[in-house]
Order: structure tokens, then C-alpha cells, then sequence
């Protein structure tokens, strides 16, 4: 009997954690497989292996403990990858040597799979002077433009993507600048933002006073506080971004505040981490914990949290040793200091099936009470492992204890830690668990409040045809299975129904118990006043939560699914946006995975003959039909001088790969056009043309907007092609650029599909 309770989880698993053979060849045959992989593994660097490895697998099985992506895909595939979700990567120095040096190491941690995070601040603003080379500054922006244009070089070569996030303080020369940076929607995409936001900076706002922007202590330029706060605020409220980070009460409360200063989080803010810091992450799921659900004696089971939770502990420290690294900096960082992250998820299914409603001040105590126990189970699972194996290198038992986020931990556990040590310095965390959580049987995710009780899910078949396939909530099904069609109780809400003070009170609840950090969105309503939106950061601020994301659908982020419930049908999940539909020639059909070539293709050649040189380029483009509908599917780049040979050949081999993969890939057009060769352009009918690969990615782009791939030149990825599917004639939201299902939500501060998992963090 299968062990998934839904037909997305397999899909999740088949198509991200199982391992299989390079040719697909599957080696894990059942999830069974995969637990056991995992287990063998973490338990592999224990002195009696096959005790801790059926430890390890009974915190598996049926989905009670899940690790991090990372870890399940990679753990005992004697792969070259890291089992760490996230690093904030060095320093950036104040050069141009330094800054490419660090974008080196960038490109080879994203290359493993890691996504990183930068603190930008560290970079002289825009105009000011450069010593030795009578120049001005580009500023810390340019260079971001650089990093972003790595990361999509790297995705598009087919390695798991991995997401960045990029911070500046909030008193840089350029915070402005960063402020509004995502206003351009073809910038910085790969990126998320946040301001690095202190307390002065707090006080100053509320006491309306000016603020200095300053950079190695000379003042550029003074701005009223309140008038900077509201451009965050603006910008936020219209684009989603940038984020807040709390930085000065996260140095305050970190445990390890007295040998480490943070500037950076990772990409979703959950990790507030220093130069090189790593920090692998995990859950438990709370959802799989409670006792008799929706009865009157309904309980989690504090018991087996407890035991989960040390054997989960225990685990994770494991992969600090048994994890390879990018860098051998991140090495060093991680086995000197050994934190984690475990968090929970499925918190709000738990909430339902014990008779409260999220965002009540009974959830919000019973979610503090829920995880305190994490916590306190936490740390004295690791005091148990440093009296076996030893604390954490620098551990110093005077300056940790007296570190903000120890000085509320219960004395008994304090005790402990003063006698025996501690193995790891930080321990607990609340990760994103989009697509872990489908992979679960679709229980809510993190500590976000359940996002729709079921909805209706669009598959892609291999042969174009779509199959449709309800997706239920965890809860929802467990309710249905022990009631049939009996009403659900007024105490089930969703995250279109709530307030936004009823998530930031949420947060707060969890964050008193949390070491690290919280990846949360507040959902806002589309309507809602901007003074009111204001208050949500306000309170976040002053009800102690270390950051702050919201979402708010508009024409810029993109709409949000919305839940409708017609009598005597169940609830479904529909379209909530007014946009106008494309013409018909716009209309786009996405792929969910590489389909074989067909034996024959629609296509169109092209002649290409740049100045001065002796032999024209043909070009030739070809597209797949699906429905009636064309995409590019293959490039053949031709020419009778030998000397463009290996590169064209490389160019057509590259750019049909990436065709291939499906999605919005009229990236390629865009990276092609930026190419610019040092030793001059042309000019080609009235423009400048800077390269001859730039000439290339006009002429593609010609052929994507006379098949309707693209509105016109310049809108690759400048909008997406977010037509009415054959058959459908509904205005859509954002499509998912992987899958094409018009299932992309905000979670956590990712964009995620909830059709495939496609996530922008990973």
C-alpha cells in the first residue's frame, strides 16, 4: 500500500527527491527506499550504524520528520552536492579584485545547489571617488546586476536553481536606489531584497527626526526617517520588496553574539547568518503528532514530539560532517559553531485538528506552548550529544548563556548546558516547506495558516493532453475521511480570510521560541489602506518579531489564488485577477518536463550577416505545436566560416537544451542582446548592435514575437506570458515557469506552485 495520500506527493517525490540513474533509471523504488537512503547515511558517521540508522528511519517514516530538500535528493547518492539549504557567503570588499572574488565563490556555492545571501552595504556608494583611477563608483546595485546575471546564467545551465538574497543597511548612501530597484520588473529577478533596518533607525521614525546616510563614516546625504520608511513601506506595499530585517535585535538576541556579527540572512530570511555561515534546515511535522484529531480529547503528543525532535537533532548534526561544502570557508564556519535549523511545519493543519482557529489568541498561546517544547527538547538533545561527543569548538559557557535568546531558556535546561556543554550553538528555526510539505501529503506549510482547502490542479501529460486532479489539504482530508460530507467547523479559516494582525501575531508567538529566524508571509488584502499596511510592520516591530514579509496581489506582483465554496461542492481553488486576456497569438502552452522531439517541427530560417565579415549565419528556429499553439522548441545556428564553428555549435546545442526544459525562456533573448564584444559592435538597420551573439538573440527574438511567444522586443521577461490556456478562457495570475499551471502563490516569502513545488528558492 502506497504510503502517500495524494497523488502530488508521489509527483514531488518522482520528480525531486528520488534517486534515480543519469538516463532516469530509478534506484529509490518506493519512498521506503528513500528513508532508508537517508537514514544509512546520517547514520554512517555513528560508531554503531545500524542502531541509529532504524533510529533515523522510524523519524522518517510517514513523513514525521522531513529534511530539507537538499538533504532527502542528496543524502547517500555519493553526489557532489551540499546538503546545506543556505549560506551567507564573505564579506564583500570595498574592490574590484575583492568583489569578483567574491562572485566566484558565489557562482561556485549556487553551482551546489546553495542559495546565498550578500550584505551590499559594504560597497561604496554610486559617484563616490576611486582612488588610483580618477573614476567614480558604479555603486553596489551595478554589481547586484552582475550577481543576478550569474544566477541566471547557472539556472539556465540546468543546475538546481538556487535563490539569492541581497541586504543594505538602511543608512548606505544607495538605499534608496535599492529600495526601488524592483520597480524595473526585468531587474533583478533572482534576487530577494531585503533593508537591514536598526534600532536608531526605529526610534528615528517614531520621534520623527532626520537620518544621516553615511558610508566609512562621512555623511552623503540627510533625509527625514519617516519619509525613508515610507519608500520602504511604497515599495513593498506595490512590489512586495524589499523585506525588513531586524538586524541589531538579531545581534542581540543571538546566541552567539559575543564571537559573531550578522549583516546577511539567507533567501528567505529564515537564517541570519555570518561570513560563510551554513546552516542546514528540518522539520517536524506537527500535523502527523496530534492524537485522536478532531475529537474532544484531540492533543498533541508532547512525548513523541520529544523523542522526534532529539532523533531529528541528532541527524542534523550528523550532516555537518557528512555534507560536502562549496568552499572550504563554509566548512571551517559550520563545524566551528554546528548550527541547525529545525522547525515545524503543518502547525496550522495541527491547530485544526485540535479545535482551534490560527490567529486567536488560543492558537497563538498553544503555538507558543507547542514550540517552547521544541525548544526545550532541542537543546537538551544537543547538551546530550555534547556530553558524548562534545560541544560545539567555541562554545564559552559564560558568554553563551549570558547571550539574549539564552537568558529566557528555562533554568533547568541553562544548567544543563553550564555543566555539560552544548553541541550546537543555534538550533531551531522555521524554514519554507512549500514543497516539502506537498511532498507530505499537502499539510500546511511552516507555520502559515492553511492556504486553501482544496483546489483543482492541471497536469501537463507527456502526449499535451491535461488530466485534472484535486489537491485536498492535509486536515481537510483527514476531516472528510472521519465526517464524509459533513460541514467544516467555523473554526477552519484560510490565509484569504485572515487579517494581517492575525499573522503578525502568529509570528510573534513562534519567534519567542525560535534561536534563529521565521520565513512568514503576511497576506494582505488587495485593498488594504496604506496606513493600515504600514501597521503590519509596526507591529511586527513592536511585538518582537526579527523581520517582516507581506504580499499584497496587484497588476505588479501578480494575483493570488482565491478560495470559492458553492453549496454541496467542494471548495476550489479559482483565478482572482482582472487582467485582460492576450489575442489569441500571445497564448502560450508550458511543459512540465522535456518531451521527445516529434518527427517533425514548424520552423523558420533566417539569414544573418554581420559587417566585415566573409559568410552570412543562417539561423534556423523551430517550434513544438501543442494544441495549436507554438513555442520555440530547437535552434540550428550554420555558417560556412570555420572559424565560428565550435561556437555555434556550442550556442545550438546550449540554446535548444535550455528550449527544451519548457517554461518562460525568453531569458535567452535577453542575456544573448546584453552580450557585448570589446572589440566593437555594428550597426544593423538603424541600431547599434554590440555583438554578433547580440545580433543572434535579435533574430530569436524576432522569431518568438511573430509566433506569439513574446508580446514584442524588449518584453522578455519583462512580463510574462501569462495567456489563457487552449480551452480556458479565465483571466490568469503568474504562471509557473517550470509547470506553465496557474498555481504560483506567495509562501514564506517564495513564490511557489503549488501544481509542481517550483519554487524561486529552491
Amino acid at each position: 500500500m502506497s504510503r502517500f495520500s495524494a497523488p502530488i506527493a508521489e509527483q514531488i517525490w518522482d520528480m525531486k527527491y528520488r534517486f534515480k540513474e543519469a538516463d532516469g533509471t530509478p534506484l529509490d523504488r518506493t519512498v521506503e527506499d528513500t528513508w532508508r537512503r537517508i537514514a544509512r547515511s546520517l547514520a554512517d558517521v555513528e560508531e554503531d550504524k545500524a542502531h541509529w540508522e532504524d533510529v533515523f528511519y522510524a523519524a522518517l517514516e510517514d513523513f514525521k520528520f522531513l529534511p530539507a530538500g537538499r538533504i532527502t535528493a542528496g543524502a547517500g547518492t555519493e553526489r557532489s552536492v551540499t546538503l546545506f539549504n543556505c549560506f551567507v557567503m564573505g564579506t564583500v570588499p570595498d574592490s574590484m579584485g575583492g568583489i569578483f572574488d567574491m562572485l566566484k565563490e558565489a557562482a561556485l556555492t549556487m553551482q551546489q545547489g546553495g542559495g546565498i545571501g550578500y550584505d551590499f552595504s559594504t560597497i561604496r556608494p554610486k559617484g563616490a571617488d576611486v582612488l588610483g583611477v580618477a573614476a567614480d563608483a558604479s555603486g553596489p546595485l551595478s554589481f547586484m546586476d552582475v550577481w543576478d546575471a550569474m544566477c541566471r546564467t547557472i539556472m539556465s545551465a540546468g543546475s538546481r536553481r538556487g535563490a539569492m538574497m541581497a541586504t543594505m543597511r538602511c543608512d548606505h548612501p544607495d538605499i534608496e536606489a535599492f529600495i526601488t530597484a524592483k520597480s524595473d520588473a526585468a531587474r533583478l529577478r533572482m534576487f530577494n531584497m531585503s533593508v537591514l533596518v536598526t534600532d536608531p533607525f526605529m526610534d528615528a521614525v517614531k520621534a520623527g527626526k532626520s537620518w544621516d546616510l553615511k558610508f566609512n563614516g562621512k555623511v552623503y546625504h540627510t533625509v527625514e526617517a519617516r519619509d525613508l520608511w515610507n519608500k520602504i513601506m511604497t515599495a513593498t506595499y506595490n512590489y512586495a520588496e524589499p523585506g525588513v530585517i531586524f538586524i541589531d535585535r538579531i545581534n542581540q538576541m543571538n546566541n552567539l553574539n559575543y564571537c559573531e556579527t550578522i549583516a546577511a540572512t539567507n533567501p528567505c530570511g529564515e537564517q541570519p547568518l555570518p561570513p560563510y555561515g551554513a546552516c542546514l534546515l528540518g522539520s517536524i511535522n506537527l500535523a502527523k503528532l496530534v492524537a485522536a484529531p478532531f475529537e474532544d480529547g484531540a492533543v498533541l503528543d508532547v512525548s513523541e514530539l520529544e523523542a522526534l525532535v532529539a532523533a531529528a537533532v541528532r541527524m542534523m548534526d550528523n550532516v555537518v560532517d557528512a555534507s560536502n561544502f562549496p568552499l572550504e570557508a563554509q566548512r571551517q564556519e559550520a563545524q566551528a559553531k554546528r548550527r541547525i535549523g529545525l522547525g515545524v511545519t503543518g502547525l496550522a493543519d495541527a491547530l485544526l485538528m485540535v479545535g482551534l482557529e490560527y490567529g486567536t489568541d488560543k492558537a497563538a498561546a498553544q503555538t507558543e506552548a507547542w514550540l517552547h517544547s521544541v525548544a526545550r527538547a532541542s537543546y537538551r538533545a544537543s547538551v546530550a550529544l555534547a556530553k558524548e561527543k562534545g560541544a560545539f569548538p567555541l562554545f564559552d559557557a559564560e558568554k553563551y548563556l549570558a547571550s539574549g535568546a539564552m537568558q529566557q531558556m528555562d533554568e533547568d535546561v541553562r544548567a544543563e548546558i553550564a555543566e555539560h556543554g552544548i553541541r550546537n550553538a543555534l538550533l531551531t528555526s522555521i524554514a519554507p516547506t512549500g514543497t516539502i510539505s506537498l511532498y507530505a501529503g499537502n499539510v500546511s506549510s511552516g507555520i502559515e495558516p492553511v492556504f486553501a482547502y482544496a483546489y483543482k490542479r492541471k497536469v501537463l501529460q507527456k502526449d499535451g493532453s491535461r488530466t485534472e486532479e484535486e489537491v485536498v489539504d492535509y486536515a481537510v482530508a483527514l476531516w472528510r475521511e472521519k465526517f464524509g460530507d459533513k460541514a467544516l467547523p467555523n473554526y477552519f479559516v484560510n490565509a484569504q480570510t485572515l487579517a494581517p494582525s492575525a499573522h503578525v501575531k502568529m509570528q510573534a508567538a513562534a519567534q519567542k521560541w525560535i534561536d534563529s529566524s521565521i520565513s512568514k508571509t503576511i497576506n494582505c488584502p488587495e485593498d488594504i489602506d496604506f496606513d493600515a499596511f504600514k501597521d503590519v510592520y509596526m507591529q511586527a516591530w513592536d511585538t518582537g518579531c526579527k523581520g517582516c514579509t507581506t504580499y499584497r496581489p496587484n497588476d505588479v506582483t501578480g494575483s493570488v489564488l482565491s478560495v470559492s465554496e458553492d453549496e454541496g461542492k467542494a471548495p476550489e481553488v479559482v483565478a482572482n485577477t482582472d487582467a485582460e486576456p492576450q489575442q489569441p497569438h500571445g497564448d502560450v502552452i508550458y511543459m512540465a518536463e522535456p518531451l521527445e522531439r516529434p518527427k517533425e517541427l514548424e520552423g523558420a530560417t533566417y539569414k544573418l550577416r554581420w559587417p566585415d565579415s566573409e559568410h552570412a549565419i543562417y539561423l534556423t528556429v523551430n517550434d513544438v505545436v501543442i494544441g495549436g499553439h507554438r513555442r520555440p522548441f530547437e535552434v540550428f545556428i550554420n555558417s560556412k566560416n570555420m572559424e565560428h564553428f565550435a561556437w555555434t555549435v556550442a550556442l545550438t546545442r546550449m540554446i535548444s537544451a535550455v528550449f527544451r526544459r519548457g517554461g518562460d525562456v525568453s531569458f535567452v533573448v535577453e542575456e544573448l542582446k546584453a552580450v557585448f564584444d570589446p572589440r566593437g559592435g555594428a550597426w544593423m538597420g538603424g541600431k547599434y548592435i554590440p555583438s554578433i551573439l547580440a545580433a543572434i538573440g535579435g533574430v530569436i527574438e524576432k522569431h518568438m514575437i511573430s509566433i506569439g511567444f513574446i508580446e514584442g522586443e524588449g518584453m522578455g521577461l519583462k512580463q510574462d506570458p501569462t495567456s489563457a490556456v487552449v480551452g480556458l478562457d479565465t483571466p490568469r495570475g503568474k504562471s509557473c515557469p517550470s509547470c506553465g499551471q496557474f498555481d504560483m502563490r506567495m509562501i514564506e516569502g517564495c513564490m511557489t506552485c503549488a501544481s509542481c513545488g517550483h519554487s524561486k528558492c529552491g
